[in-house]
C-alpha cells in the first residue's frame, strides 16, 4: 500500500455465490466469484483489471460500489480528507456517498431505460441528490451532453435514436451527473465497434485529465488497456495474479497467465513477430477450483509444487506484484516497448 491515503482502498475482498440444492434449498457449496483480493487506486489514477470472462472482474467493479453485497473484506472510500468504510453502512447510509462513485456498464443498449429521454436519464441521479431542478437541471444537462459529444437537439430523443457509441456517450454523461471521484467502467467499449473504442477511449481520457476522475477500468482486451490504464491488475478464477505498472507488466510479465494474455494482443507492426501461447482447457469452476494454484491446470511452467500449494501474493520487485511460486526464475515473454499513458 502507498504511504499516502489513496482514494480507494480494498482488502481482502470476498464475494461467495451459494450453491443451493433441494427442495428446501439447502446450501451444498459456494461459487467463489471473488477470493480475497486487495488493491488501491490513488486520486487521478486508472487501475485496469483484466482476465477472461468468468474471472470474477465485474463482480469486484460491482462489489467496490455495493451494488452486490461482498461477503467480505474491507472498502474505504476518501472523501473530503476522511475515509469511510462503506462496509460498515447501512444501505440507506449508502445514498450520500453514491454520488462520489458512480459506474459505466458494459452494454449501451440495456442500460439505458427506453421508456425514458435522454434529459430524464441523464437528469435522474441529479434530481435523486437534489443537486439541481428546473431551468438549472436542464442547463447542468446540456452541458453534460456537450462535454460527452452530444448535440443538444438530441435532449429529448430516446434510446432507440442513437447508435451504440452515442448510447454509451449517455451513459457516460449521466455517470458525471453527480461530479464523482470515483468511476467504475464495467467494459465500456466491449460492444462496441473498433473505430468506435478509440473514440470513447480518447474521450474517458479527456474527462479524466478535465475533471480529475479515477477510474476502475474493467476489460479483457488487454490491447485496450494499455493505452488507459497506469497500473494493471491480472485476475483469474476471483484472484489478483498479477499487478504492475502498465509498462512494466507488458514489458516483464510475472505470471505465465499473463504471458498468456499478453500473447494475444494484436500487432501493432506488419512485420512483428509474436508468437501466440494458447492456453488448454478451460478457466477453472469457481465452485470447484483445482488445488494448489488455480492455474496450474493450463499452465505451461507447471510443476508438482504448484499443483499441491498455493502460491503467496508478494512483491517481486518493487511496484510489481504476482502470485506465481516461479516468478523470479521464469524468463517470460512481454510485447516489447508500448506507450504509456498520459500523466494525469
Amino acid at each position: 500500500m502507498p504511504e499516502a491515503t489513496p482514494l480507494l482502498r480494498v482488502e481482502h475482498l470476498k464475494k461467495y455465490f451459494p450453491i443451493e440444492k433441494g427442495f428446501l434449498r439447502r446450501v451444498a457449496g459456494h461459487v467463489k466469484a471473488v477470493d480475497d483480493v486487495s488493491f488501491f487506486l490513488d486520486e487521478g489514477e486508472t487501475l485496469g483489471l483484466v482476465g477472461e470472462s468468468g474471472s470474477g472482474k465485474t463482480t469486484v467493479g460491482r462489489c467496490v460500489l455495493r451494488a452486490i453485497e461482498p461477503t467480505e473484506g474491507k472498502i474505504e472510500l476518501r472523501l473530503d480528507d476522511r475515509t469511510t468504510d462503506l462496509m460498515a453502512l447501512e444501505r440507506k447510509e449508502l445514498r450520500p456517498l453514491r454520488r462520489n462513485a458512480q459506474m459505466i456498464f458494459q452494454d449501451p443498449y440495456s442500460s439505458l431505460d427506453p421508456r425514458m429521454t435522454v434529459l430524464d436519464i441523464i437528469s435522474e441521479p441529479i434530481k435523486v441528490h437534489r443537486m439541481a431542478s428546473g431551468a438549472e437541471l436542464e442547463d447542468r444537462v446540456k452541458h453534460l451532453m456537450e462535454v460527452v459529444g452530444l448535440e443538444v437537439k438530441y435532449l429529448r430523443r430516446y434510446p432507440h435514436a442513437f447508435s451504440g457509441g452515442q448510447r454509451q456517450r449517455i451513459g457516460i454523461a449521466r455517470a458525471l451527473a453527480t461530479n464523482p471521484k470515483l468511476i467504475v467502467a464495467d467494459e465500456p467499449v466491449s460492444a462496441l465497434d473498433v473505430s468506435i473504442q478509440a473514440q470513447i477511449l480518447n474521450l474517458l481520457q479527456d474527462l479524466q485529465n478535465e475533471f480529475g476522475l479515477t477510474y476502475l477500468f474493467i476489460a479483457h482486451d488487454l490491447g485496450v488497456v494499455e493505452h488507459i490504464a497506469n497500473r494493471v491488475a491480472v485476475m483469474y478464477v476471483g484472484r489478483l495474479v498479477e499487478l504492475a505498472p502498465t509498462e512494466e507488466l507488458y514489458a516483464n510479465p510475472r505470471h505465465p497467465y499473463t504471458e498468456a494474455l499478453l500473447s494475444a494482443v494484436p500487432k501493432t507492426e506488419p512485420d512483428e513477430e509474436r508468437e501466440r501461447i494458447v492456453l488448454k482447457g478451460e478457466i477453472a469452476n469457481p465452485a470447484h477450483p483445482p488445488s494448489g494454484c488455480y492455474f496450474h491446470p493450463r499452465c505451461n511452467y507447471a510443476q508438482d509444487r504448484c499443483r499441491e500449494e498455493t502460491p503467496l501474493w508478494r512483491e517481486v520487485s518493487p511496484g510489481h506484484f504476482a502470485a506465481c511460486h516461479f516468478s523470479e526464475e521464469l524468463e517470460l515473454r512481454g510485447v516489447g516497448e508500448i506507450t504509456t499513458p498520459p500523466a494525469t
